[in-house]
């Protein structure tokens, strides 16, 4: 993952409510939640909802997709797995026996 691209995804989640939403969707599963569900589950107005669902779609989080009449969200998992190996892939990368306990000082 670029960096640019990681740094845009953790801006989207440093906001409560994105972060709100995307715990929901994660939570429900690759079937998604419907925006409605998701606005009573959060109790939030839709126009509040809509502002912040479409910056998660912006970068990649969540997606969205109409099922006859109603527009479902969805997480991409994928995308998460992705940022979290970023996060990760180079831990400890500079110190010796990562994941070892340290000698006493």
């Amino acid at each position: 993952m670029k960096l640019d691209d990681a740094a845009a995804r953790l801006e989207a989640l440093g906001n409560t409510t994105r972060l709100k939403i995307y715990r929901a969707l994660v939570r429900a599963g690759h079937a998604g939640m419907p925006v409605g569900r998701l606005q009573e589950r959060l109790k939030i107005p839709a126009s509040t909802l809509s502002h912040h669902v479409k910056a998660l779609v912006a970068v990649g989080l969540i997606s969205q997709q109409r099922e006859g009449t109603t527009l479902v969200c969805h997480a991409e998992y994928d995308v998460m797995r992705s940022l979290l190996g970023f996060l990760v892939s180079e831990c400890c990368a500079e110190e010796q026996g990562c994941g070892t306990e340290r000698p006493a000082a």
